[in-house]
């Protein structure tokens, strides 16, 4: 099987297969896996603040010598609603209370971090491949990284979005299916939310969009990974079958529970972080929707949710935190990142 293509030669890498950058799971020790065997390691910034971005890109250069993209969240925070947010806030409360939590949310001044104020340590650290997701960055940053001379990797849901990157200039659009695990990267919000599959949306954009796409979605096997090169698309991004790796971050619980999961099991919701995301339900998902309350944006739900997260992951609950997965993450193994980016290669290697 010939790998090689304008993507490979463009990125410097020997297969057309990107870790998908999974924020909460992914490694530096992930990225550097994927990376060192000849794939796009992905690393994942959304959010965080620029002395943790910094740590992140330094730890995972300290650990590969090739190429690794760096993923930024370019959404805009939305005007936030006092009596959304203290509501939310004491049913949380009542939540954790009811199910033996020991935590109690208090109110809070919040803190976001914009991609803005990464952008300048990209440079520093002089990252060449730059993804984002949740939007398009602003047009000064769009030509800072355009005049440094990086590659763009945005993210498309639906063919207007894939039009309106192609008018940012962007140099590779992510078409990322309904099947994809974790957050929507949808960014039209005037219209319901894009629902459409990895093979549909690929050959779409493939057809009408002169700008190279990356299929992301349900790819789990050599199977799926050659038919996405049938469709149009320059290269595979691959995320849950990396999620119960031995470099992720997700404790023993959600690995377990991935690992046992049926194609149906996970499903869409915006409880965790006011996005919409595919994860396995669970007794959190379940207690947002029954109890029909207004779930506020992100980044606001989210933050809201961290500390109950944040003390179920330690305890090793599955109950109270996210479990993102795509709809074929039940094939993941607990093996190193490595190995199973390598297993992937050979099954499509082996596939007539």
């Amino acid at each position: 099987m010939n790998w090689s293509n304008e993507l490979t030669k463009r990125f410097k890498i020997d297969y057309p297969i990107i870790q998908a950058p999974m924020l909460g799971l992914t490694t530096p020790e992930m990225v550097a896996a994927v990376s060192n065997q000849g794939g796009l390691g992905s690393l994942p910034v959304g959010g965080l603040s620029p002395m943790d971005t910094l740590a992140l890109i330094q730890k995972t250069k300290s650990l590969t010598t090739r190429p690794f993209a760096v993923n930024l969240f370019v959404n805009d925070v939305p005007a936030q609603s006092g009596r959304e947010i203290a509501s939310m806030r004491r049913f949380l409360n009542e939540l954790a209370a009811a199910n033996g939590l020991a935590i109690e949310l208090q109110d809070q001044q919040f803190q976001f971090y914009s991609y803005k104020e990464q952008v300048p340590l990209l440079l520093q650290e002089d990252v060449g491949i730059i993804s984002f997701t949740f939007g398009m960055p602003d047009d000064a940053s769009i030509r800072t990284f355009k005049n440094n001379g990086s590659v763009l990797i945005g993210t498309a849901t639906c063919l207007r979005e894939a039009r309106l990157l192609q008018e940012q200039q962007v140099d590779y659009i992510v078409a990322q299916g309904i099947e994809a695990g974790g957050h929507r990267g949808t960014f039209v919000v005037d219209e319901p939310l894009p629902q459409i599959g990895m093979t549909s949306l690929v050959s779409q954009i493939a057809r009408y969009v002169p700008v190279p796409v990356i299929a992301a979605g349900g790819i789990h096997d050599g199977h799926t990974i050659k038919a996405v090169f049938s469709l149009g698309a320059a290269a595979a991004q691959i995320g849950s079958a990396f999620i119960a790796s031995n470099e992720s971050k997700a404790i023993d619980a959600y690995k377990d529970a991935v690992q046992k999961m049926t194609d149906t099991d996970a499903v869409l919701t915006r409880a965790f972080s006011g996005r919409w995301a595919r994860g396995i339900r669970n007794k959190f998902m379940n207690a947002v929707d029954q109890a029909n309350i207004s779930i506020p944006p992100y980044p606001y739900q989210n933050s809201l949710t961290t500390p109950v997260r944040a003390l179920a992951q330690k305890h090793n609950n599955k109950d109270f935190t996210n479990l993102w997965a795509g709809q074929s993450a039940g094939t993941c193994e607990r093996l190193p990142a490595g190995e199973i980016f390598m297993k992937l290669v050979r099954e499509a290697e082996g596939i007539g």
